[in-house]
Parts: structure tokens; sequence; C-alpha cells
């Protein structure tokens, strides 16, 4: 019946969006490879561009003209230009973002279990293909005071730039340069949430703040417990609350994504696009039951808000078959 309902609406849109591109409908996962921690921004030729986790290598990118169709179109950095600022680790949940002309990229550096050795390095480039250069190691746990400093997020507002980050030992928030290539050391950061979360994405709609995190084990193959929540605030700096009003900083959150008997471990969400109409959509990587081996794939969902103006993704798990963004042709 699912599939019936999905067919009849495709054929609707499709009647009436002659000038848009791609597909009607689309499938999960869209990225049917191991791509964790995806994030997304959509480039000034029209294009999409993702980028992800690959332990001990370059960080992959990927391209779609449709945010269903992905193309592998190399590494962030050349090959003689990863970064290596932290002994044996690897480049973990990278974050983009445009700020002025350049594109920057955010990422972490640690070993699996090194807490206090991690860090956080950024890099730039003119072009979201890359190659991303003049990187530099912004910083590590035991210098900035915050234990498991990885999962940076980049914040921009009136023409100021804020890096968020932790991963279950509080989230953290503290301002850069208007560049978003320096930490400011006359501005103190501040924590936004508790010890329950990692993977933060702030944005901000309608007047409220939504703070998107993750919750649970991530990288436990079928047994992973992730989950993708939400809470929101009248501050950029929170308090972030649930529904009830309860506080992030408590560990209270609304769930907003969960796995099911064909995806598990769910999370790790992306930044927030818009299609051509206007739609929201978002990636997160989940474990597919079929393929339990194959790593953490990436999955694309449409986000829809309600009428107390929080998100919800779906019935709450991941979408097999749906609807595809509408992108215009060019």
């Amino acid at each position: 019946m699912r599939a019936i309902s999905v067919f009849v609406i495709a054929l609707m849109l499709g009647a009436c969006s002659l000038s848009y591109r791609g597909a009607v409908s689309y499938q999960n996962p869209v990225i049917d490879r191991d791509a964790p921690d995806p994030t997304l921004i959509r480039g000034e030729d029209g294009l999409y561009y993702a980028y992800t986790t690959m332990r001990g290598g370059n960080v992959p990118i990927y391209r779609s003209a449709d945010l269903v169709e992905w193309e592998h179109i190399g590494g962030a950095f050349n090959t003689n230009e990863v970064p290596h600022y932290v002994p044996k680790a690897g480049i973990w949940a990278p974050d983009i973002s445009r700020v002025g002309d350049n594109y920057v990229l955010y990422f972490s550096m640690s070993t699996w279990g090194g807490e206090w050795e991690a860090g956080i390095g950024r890099a730039v480039a003119d072009n979201p293909a890359g190659p991303f250069t003049q990187s530099k190691f912004l910083f590590d746990s035991r210098e900035i005071g915050v234990q498991n400093s990885i999962d940076p997020m980049l914040y921009q507002e009136d023409g100021r730039c804020y890096l968020v980050w932790g991963s279950f030992r509080g989230i953290y928030l503290a301002e850069l340069t208007d560049d978003g290539l320096e930490l400011r050391e006359d501005v103190p950061l501040r924590q936004i949430a508790g010890t329950a979360y990692e993977g933060s994405y702030i944005l901000k709609r309608e007047g409220w703040y939504y703070l998107f995190a993750s919750v649970g084990t991530c990288c436990e193959g079928l047994n992973s417990t992730y989950q993708t929540v939400v809470g929101r605030s009248r501050s950029l700096f929170g308090p972030y609350v649930n529904r009830a009003g309860e506080s992030m900083m408590e560990n209270h959150h609304e769930v907003l994504l969960s796995g099911d008997d064909k995806v598990k471990g769910t999370g790790h969400d992306s930044q927030i696009v818009q299609d051509d109409a206007g739609e929201d959509w978002i990636l997160y990587h989940g474990f597919d039951v079929t393929q339990a081996k194959a790593g953490r794939k990436s999955y694309l969902d449409r986000v829809w808000w309600d009428s107390e103006g929080w998100p919800h993704i779906g019935d709450g798990t991941p979408t097999r078959e749906g609807i595809a963004p509408m992108i215009k042709k060019r």
C-alpha cells in the first residue's frame, strides 16, 4: 500500500513539475557505502556536496545534482597534505560551511578512546570540490579543557562565527574570529548541553534555535542504539529544552529519529538544506540490516515541522522509499 501511494503521489508531482530535474521518487540509502557522519552544503554551482568520515585516510567528497544520486569525486585534501596533527589519529566527523568567499572544512582528529588527545582543525578552499589547504589545528582537549573535543560544527549569525562541539562530555560553544579560522581567546566558552550528546548541529528557524544531536552508541553494528534528538531555545546560548521544558543540560530532549528492523544506529545528521521547492532535507547515517558489515551508509529524509514548530522525520524511522527533492533544471 505504501509503494502504491508513493507511486500515485509521484505521478501527481511529475505532472506539475516538468521544470524540475532528477528522479520523482527515491530509495534509501542514497550513499550505498560506508559514509558516516555526513555534512552537507549546496555550492554556488547549484550542486550539493557531502563530506564524510574515513578513519585513517582522506575526507571523501560526494557530489549530487538532486540529493539522491551521489558521485564520489575524491578526497578533500591533496594526498601529501592530509592533516596529521594527532599521532595515529584519523579524521572524523567533518563539517562544511561557507564563510565569506571561503568554504571552510572543520574536522575532528582522534584515536578511538583517546579523549584527551582529541582535537579540532580546519582547512579552506574556494570551491566545495576542494582541494582544502591551509589546514590548522585549532585546539586539543587538554588545551581547551573539554574532554573528547570532537564533532565540530559552525554556526553563523550577524557576521559572527561560533564553533559547537563535544562528545558525551558536554556540548560546548566558543566564538571564532569573523572569518571562522581562529578561536577568539577573549570570549569564554560556554556549555550548552549535557553529557548524553555528540554530533551536534544548530539551526535557527522562526525565532527558535534548534539543537540537533545524537545519543546512544554509534558504532556497534546492528547493536548500535544511536538516535537523533532535538531541543530548542530562544537564545543561541540556551537553555535548550524539550516540549516539557526540561533542559538538555540535564540530558532531556525530543527523539527525532530511531532505527527500526531495516536500519540500526540512525544518527549524526548533517545540516538541513532546502530543495528548490523550499522543502527541508537532512542526511544521516545508519547500518543497513541486510549489509551490516558494509559500515554506516548515508540516508536522506525530508524534515517537516508541526504547528508548534517542532521538527519531524517521517514516522520517526528511516524512509525506505519517498518523494524525491524538487530540484530545478539548470
